[in-house]
Formats: structure tokens, sequence, C-alpha cells
């Protein structure tokens, strides 16, 4: 584990930069994750999916599944790939303050 200063918070980030402790997440530093993952600006749709995988997460105490995102929020996968490009379910993980997914390499 290491700390990580992210929009002047410090958190501690697995060596994947996956955070360890959730609760240390804020939507301030989900937009620079965002940035990191070359997503400039989180729209209205970005945070519907943010929001969902948070709220699964803290339900299960897993991030969810590329499956359970688009059919719990109802974003085709095709609209998921385009909202989080190259790995939509671990980049939206990493941005909503989550552990890595299972089954995601």
């Amino acid at each position: 584990m290491v700390a990580k200063t992210i929009a002047g918070k410090t958190v501690e980030v697995n060596e994947e930069g996956f955070m360890i402790n959730p609760n240390e997440w804020t939507e301030e530093i989900a937009v620079e994750i965002a940035k990191e993952e070359g997503i400039p600006e989180l729209t209205a749709e970005h945070w519907k999916i943010i929001n969902f995988c948070r709220q699964s997460a803290g339900a299960s105490g897993k991030a969810p599944t590329l499956r359970q995102i688009t059919v719990g929020t109802g974003v085709s996968t095709k609209e998921l790939f385009a909202l989080f490009p190259k790995g939509p379910a671990k980049k939206v993980a990493r941005i909503a303050g989550l552990g890595k997914p299972e089954g995601c390499v």
C-alpha cells in the first residue's frame, strides 16, 4: 500500500492505484482520478454510473462487474465503453474509490 495525495487529500492506494478505503473517497477525488484516466470531465451520465457502483459496493462489499453495471443502470455496454474507454468496469471502480472488480485483468 502506498499513500497518495489526490485532490489535496492523502489516501491509501494499492499497487494498481485502487483506493483501499472507500470511505476516504470524495467527489473531488473522483474528478482527479477521472482526469488521470483520460476523462477530462464527469457528466451527469458518468455520475449516474459512479453513484450506482458506490451504492452497489456498499451493499455487497465488492465493486460491480460490467454486467451488473449495465443491468443496474440501464446503460448499454457500448455506451459504458464510450463513457469509460478501455476497460469501463475497472476504470469506473477506480474513479468511484472502490477495489478492482472481480474478473478484471
